[in-house]
């Protein structure tokens, strides 16, 4: 096969809500792209990396919703990955550029690296580069309005889905620990933190950056907090000390 006409697919960050948060090359990338892709919203609705670029985006340009199911069972998300890796290589085997909008760093956790790899095995020669940008723990502390980590101060995070050992050991280990999609193990990780006296000294944003985002502080009165999936939880375990 002639791949030397290939397309491109661009991993551009995208910021977590705020949509002046794009860097100035991701911004460029976007607005020169004719195809710009993005993962697809639920229930009708639109995703938050399509709401963050809606305002940036010409109506010459194609926008291509990819569906990423909000579940763990691999095989079901192999075959979301695969019909998504198909359908952006429509578009790159015929030349065409395709930048894939996506939330925060498109580094960090990202669904990208999915459809990037994915696409990989589908095709090893494709080209595709990635653009850096505002992930999620950093947008959250800004919100709070404190530091993540000053001088030597050990930073641990932890995605969703962690166990109970998992996070003793960083609370043991750490100064700082960062629980990211922290909304399905709230309550259980609220016990911990109020074992180990660190209620005072835990923070909770959810939906970082956008307008309707919610923080709370010092944690002792919300046990039962009903949290969004888009949520994190920072300890600063070394304040107690």
């Amino acid at each position: 096969m002639n791949n030397v006409n290939l397309g491109t697919l661009y991993g551009v960050s995208v910021g977590t809500g705020d949509p002046e948060l794009i860097t100035v090359k991701g911004l460029r990338l976007l607005q020169k792209t004719k195809i710009i892709a993005f993962p697809a919203g639920i229930n009708n609705q639109l995703g938050i990396a399509q709401q963050i670029i809606t305002q940036w985006l010409q109506s010459t340009q194609i926008t291509v919703p990819l569906d990423f199911p909000y579940v763990r069972n691999k095989a079901i998300l192999q075959a979301a990955w695969h019909k998504s890796a198909n359908i952006v290589w429509q578009y790159l085997q015929k030349g065409e550029d395709v930048a894939f909008a996506c939330e925060g760093d498109i580094s960090f956790y990202s669904t990208f690296t999915h459809l990037a790899t994915t696409l990989k095995q589908l095709e090893p020669t494709v080209k595709i580069a990635t653009i850096p940008g505002v992930c999620s723990l950093v947008a959250a502390v800004s919100d709070l309005g404190i530091p993540l980590t000053i001088n030597h101060q050990r930073l641990t995070v932890l995605p969703a889905l962690y166990t109970v050992k998992e996070l003793e050991t960083a609370l043991d280990t750490a100064e700082v620990v960062v629980l990211l999609k922290v909304s399905s193990v709230y309550r259980q990780v609220w016990h911990i933190l109020q074992q180990r006296q660190l209620l005072e000294y835990s923070f909770v944003v959810e939906k970082a950056t956008l307008s309707d985002r919610k923080i709370y502080t010092n944690l002792i009165n919300h046990p039962d907090l009903q949290l969004p999936y888009f949520s994190l939880l920072v300890v600063k375990c070394d304040q107690k000390q």
